[in-house]
């Protein structure tokens, strides 16, 4: 009873600090289909049903390039309740990486449904925005731990893990790339610059620049704020220092084999032929197969040279997760959509699909999944990644950092006031 006193303090105190922007017209005594076991709830506003036809509306936001899975997914979820209730099922085009902005921005305006990545979770259930999953029990004996963790804050499970594949990797081009190569970021480069061809990386972004310092024993995470960040990114002690690192950034981006460059100039660079490698994820290996076919390579991300060490390249890991608005009109019945979206039926559809790895413990064990190169790539990757928990201030600043390494310190600037520099842009105090 507890936590659900919590949950409903949390919604109350979201509303309250919304009143000022939304005028909110509660309805009550509205009839409603309810799915068969379900009981009524107090926890939605009015239920956006039609009296006289029993329809349950019902919104799902996600990206564009999903729903031809979403809607064979729909199609059977409706036939499975056919009889309960007539739904209205309408999908949103809304983007994983703007859901919590979207959602805690406007709360009464939200999709019933929606897609997130697990950084986001702990925002929005503290912001009284996500419906707590009402089978958790079941959830978590389906899923790997991992996702469970990821979509759980303070034991209770808010979200349905959906994918357990939001992170990256290396793709190469097995045709100038031979397994030995690619195990080291020395011997791409070599390659690359052998063949006059490039190793493509994006280092305008902090996801993919945490790979350089992860394994190196400098410290670097969430307070216990869950807003500002602690990091010894710039230490002056220990066998890897702070410049160290800097060093072997612009050792690399001196390389003629190397580009600093987003996804879609990879993707881009390959169909032109002039990259042979690049850090990406599975939303890439359908265009690269295109392009590659049968050379298309995929592995766990290299070893880089640092402090005359070779340390393995580390990576943020991460899942898709489906949540239910706290504001749902047919919050039951939204749990219920999740659920079914989420299962191991559909999770082997958006792996046939969309070549999206699954959480689904019994999904992921197919022969079809152990076939697929960027699953296992994620997999290995996974024993050198970390689960992406990082305050706002981190991303700005990695960002120019980044750009600054890439472009090979154009100013000449000291790389320990560098690394100064970016550990206090990663530390400082801003809105979460």
């Amino acid at each position: 009873m507890k936590k659900g006193r919590d949950f409903m303090k949390r919604k109350r105190l979201l509303s309250a600090m919304l009143a000022g922007i939304f005028a909110v017209s509660m309805l009550g005594g509205c009839a409603s289909a309810v799915p068969q076991g379900a009981t009524e709830t107090t926890q939605g506003s009015a239920q956006e049903t039609d009296r006289t036809s029993g329809t349950v509306k019902l919104r799902v936001w996600a990206e564009e390039s999903t729903y031809d899975a979403l809607n064979k997914m729909i199609d059977s979820f409706k036939e499975e309740y056919k009889g309960q209730a007539t739904f209205d099922i309408t999908l949103e085009q809304n983007a994983d990486s703007d859901t919590r902005d979207n959602v805690l921005g406007d709360v009464h305006n939200a999709a019933d449904v929606f897609i997130l990545a697990d950084d986001q979770v702990a925002s929005m259930a503290a912001g009284g925005a996500l419906y707590p999953v009402p089978n958790a029990d079941e959830v978590k004996k389906a899923n790997v731990e991992g996702a469970i963790d990821a979509a759980t804050v303070d034991d209770t499970l808010y979200a349905y893990p959906m994918t357990a594949d939001n992170g990256y990797f290396l793709y190469y081009n097995k045709k100038y790339l031979s397994d030995s190569d690619v195990k080291t970021l020395d011997g791409i480069l070599k390659v690359a610059e052998k063949n006059h061809k490039k190793f493509m990386m994006d280092w305008s972004s902090g996801w993919y620049l945490y790979s350089f310092f992860g394994n190196t024993g400098l410290d670097f995470g969430i307070n216990d704020d869950n807003v500002t960040n602690h990091c010894e990114w710039n230490s002056t002690e220990g066998d890897i220092k702070g410049v160290d690192i800097a060093q072997a950034m612009l050792d690399i981006s001196s390389s003629s084999g190397f580009e600093n460059a987003v996804n879609e100039d990879f993707i881009k660079g390959a169909k032109k032929g002039s990259v042979i490698a690049g850090v990406s994820g599975v939303w890439s290996e359908t265009e690269l197969k295109k392009i590659w076919g049968n050379d298309i390579g995929a592995a766990k991300l290299p070893t880089y040279t640092v402090a005359g060490k070779q340390v393995q390249m580390a990576s943020f890991t991460g899942y898709k997760l489906m949540g239910v608005s706290a504001y749902s009109a047919n919050p039951q019945w939204a749990a219920k959509l999740a659920d079914w979206l989420t299962n191991e039926q559909n999770q082997t559809v958006r792996f046939e699909m969309n070549g999206q790895g699954p959480s689904n413990t019994k999904a992921a064990d197919s022969d079809a999944v152990k076939a697929s190169p960027s699953i296992q790539a994620v997999i290995a990757q996974s024993e050198f990644g970390k689960l992406q928990r990082v305050g706002n201030s981190y991303w700005d600043a990695s960002k120019e950092f980044g750009n600054t390494m890439a472009a090979g310190n154009p100013n000449h600037v000291k790389l320990q006031e560098l690394m100064d520099n970016l550990v206090n842009g990663i530390t400082k105090s801003v809105a979460g």
